[in-house]
């Protein structure tokens, strides 16, 4: 029993906010909604997990990196730090890509070049 992979997961999710942090993305630039967004997107895919779970879908794995700490049957710990990463890091990829597209449209205007 090890917490490698939560470990991973942790370090995962604080690099997803010096990303946020640097580029003013999601939590910087409106935490209240930002984790009302965050915790409607993890609650959903959480009660997808157990849903699954319950119909006898989804299993735990287990390995020597997991701590082996389970929130519901067949539930780990991990699962929902998992989920909470991946809500985040579809949030700030859809307003990266928005700020990157943004700053093209305004940068080939400023300069006046035809396209």
């Amino acid at each position: 029993m090890t917490f490698a992979y939560l470990g991973a997961l942790i370090v995962s999710l604080a690099g997803m906010a010096l990303l946020d942090r640097a580029f003013t993305l999601f939590f910087w630039k409106s935490p209240v909604r930002a984790a009302l967004v965050l915790v409607v997107g993890v609650t959903f895919f959480a009660c997808w997990d157990l849903l699954g779970i319950g119909w006898g879908i989804f299993r735990r794995g287990e390995t020597d990196f997991m701590s082996g700490i389970v929130l519901a049957p067949e539930f780990p710990l991990e699962e929902l730090f998992f989920l909470t990463f991946l809500c985040y890091l579809t949030v700030i990829l859809v307003f990266g890509i928005e700020k990157i597209v943004a700053r093209r449209a305004g940068t080939s205007g400023r300069r006046g070049g035809a396209s």
